[in-house]
């Protein structure tokens, strides 16, 4: 079983997911030897940091070993091929956590290899930041229907997943982008039909800010140039994204109780304001907290399913 992407899960895996992060959240420090007598590669092609950390920490308390492999550290697709590589990893390894920049290796090493392999980000989708998403915002609001989440900059990954996220869970979900810069259609074509399938949550796409965070509850932002773009200048994006800026003015379109959310890091004055960030309707570093479990969670439902 491997998790590369939202749109492969049930909405009762979603819940799942979410109430074992809960349990895991409020019993921190019990041990829990669900990764005992494993070891979990974890292969970074780009920096990260919550990523990075929380994962490491995580099959630590789970009672199972890391295993860092960092850029340049292999041969990951360049003098060895992902199929062999994947095949080599399985007699090594439990498991693996792999952050790249296209997301053909991640099928790859799902489809060569022999263990399971979790996304923890490609160019395309980020299924664990989401779900931390999840939890934060059901602690929050204690229920998904209903809520309207707006989401406002880039349609790049974490827009990709988090539609499929709101579609999975019954929210309405909003995404504001420039033209030309939509998420990717195939996960909007995935999300309506999620919201099909279940009858209920909506998905709306639109090009005006205001009209995606009125009466919102959940208002949503990423940087505007993410490490995987190569033909985005920052003088086009300060010529066309400042519209789409999470500040003061746009936060009073929403709901009072609106929170803000932020996946991080953050470019503070660019999609965020620091008013706005390290305010009162900030859940950023919550946000970010909720990775630890929710990765927890996500090994939970890989390796010790009911």
């Amino acid at each position: 079983m491997h998790l590369l992407t939202l749109y492969q899960l049930e909405r009762e895996d979603v819940f799942h997911i979410i109430e074992d992060a809960i349990y895991f959240k409020k019993h921190r420090g019990e041990e829990d030897p669900i990764l005992r007598g494993k070891t979990i590669a974890m292969i970074f092609e780009s920096p990260s940091t919550r990523t990075r950390i929380s994962f490491d920490i995580a099959i630590r308390e789970l009672g199972g070993h890391p295993l860092v492999l960092n850029a340049g550290e292999t041969h990951l697709g360049k003098k060895e091929s992902i199929k062999d590589t994947a095949r080599v990893l399985s007699r090594y390894v439990h498991g693996v956590v792999a952050r790249v920049k296209d997301h053909r290796v991640l099928e790859e090493l799902a489809e060569y290899g022999s263990v399971p392999v979790i996304n923890a980000l490609s160019n395309l989708s980020h299924p664990c930041q989401i779900l931390a998403d999840l939890l934060t915002i059901y602690e929050y609001k204690g229920r998904f229907k209903g809520l309207k989440l707006s989401f406002l900059g880039d349609g790049n990954n974490v827009c990709n997943s988090l539609m499929i996220g709101g579609a999975l869970v019954g929210m309405d979900v909003y995404v504001a982008t420039p033209r030309g810069y939509e998420p990717n259609g195939m996960f909007v074509k995935k999300s309506y039909e999620i919201i099909e399938k279940y009858g209920e949550g909506s998905l709306t796409l639109t090009n005006d800010p205001i009209e995606a965070v009125k009466d919102a509850d959940i208002i949503y932002t990423d940087v505007w140039i993410s490490m995987s773009d190569r033909n985005k200048s920052l003088e086009e994006v300060k010529k066309i994204f400042p519209p789409y800026q999470v500040n003061g003015e746009l936060l009073s379109y929403a709901k009072d109780d609106v929170i803000v959310m932020h996946c991080l890091p953050a470019t503070r004055g660019m999609e965020i304001t620091d008013e706005v960030i390290d305010g009162k309707h900030s859940v950023v570093y919550d946000e970010a907290e909720n990775r630890l479990h929710v990765q927890k969670a996500i090994f939970k439902y890989i390796y010790a399913r009911d």
